[in-house]
């Protein structure tokens, strides 16, 4: 069995460690070296040669697009697969067009980190659910540009719980915060946002807190 020679990048020592080890237990994935974001230089992919290099989208010390950029000119053969919480549409198509071939949102399963690697480093591309617009999007985006934010939100049926789940982000919490003060569990928060989500036909908790902040 061939190895996939993986590199990751990841400055929170936390994570780094633990997707290291998770990703160690995979029988055809072999984790080469890991770094820091500080502690990385593109001349090491000479010696490590990996297939996959696996980077965190918000670095602390690099900006992860002028890395992805590095490593892409200077080592085309090596495919780059970014992490994040949730990306925006726009940070996606940078990122695609900077060259990376996928996606993995930090929620995944081990199973989803560790087919995404293999799809990759097949040559497929995998992009996160959320860079599928759909028609009703595109409506959505049509109508506050013609309409503004206000109105298209007001015609947005939502409950008087979506309505107050709205609010908590606006100001700034998250989901953990938000099910302790309505004293929820994070589940039913996380249903909530979802549903938000969908009837806004937007894709991030960002995207709401801006929404909703226009209507102010």
């Amino acid at each position: 069995m061939k190895k996939i020679r993986l590199i990751l990048i990841e400055d929170n020592r936390l994570l780094r460690e633990g997707i290291s080890a998770m990703l160690k237990k995979e029988p055809d994935i072999t984790v080469v070296a890991s770094f820091d974001d500080s502690d990385f230089a593109s001349e090491k992919l000479n010696d490590l040669k990996p297939n996959i290099v696996l980077i965190d989208l918000g670095l602390t010390n690099k900006e992860s697009l002028e890395l992805v950029k590095l490593i892409r000119d200077d080592h085309k053969e090596v495919k780059v697969i970014v992490m994040d919480l949730l990306p925006l549409q726009e940070d996606i198509m940078r990122f695609v067009e900077a060259g990376v071939s996928g996606f993995i949102l930090k929620e995944a399963t081990v199973q989803e980190f560790s087919d995404t690697i293999r799809s990759v480093a097949e040559g497929g591309k995998v992009l996160p659910p959320t860079m599928a617009g759909s028609l009703f999007s595109q409506i959505m985006d049509y109508g506050i540009k013609e309409l503004g934010a206000k109105k298209v939100i007001q015609s947005v049926r939502m409950t008087n719980r979506e309505s107050e789940i709205v609010k908590l982000i606006a100001e700034g919490m998250a989901n953990k915060e938000i099910a302790f003060k309505l004293n929820l569990s994070i589940y039913t928060v996380k249903s909530h946002v979802h549903n938000i989500l969908e009837k806004m036909a937007l894709n991030t908790r960002v995207q709401i807190a801006i929404h909703a902040n226009s209507v102010e």
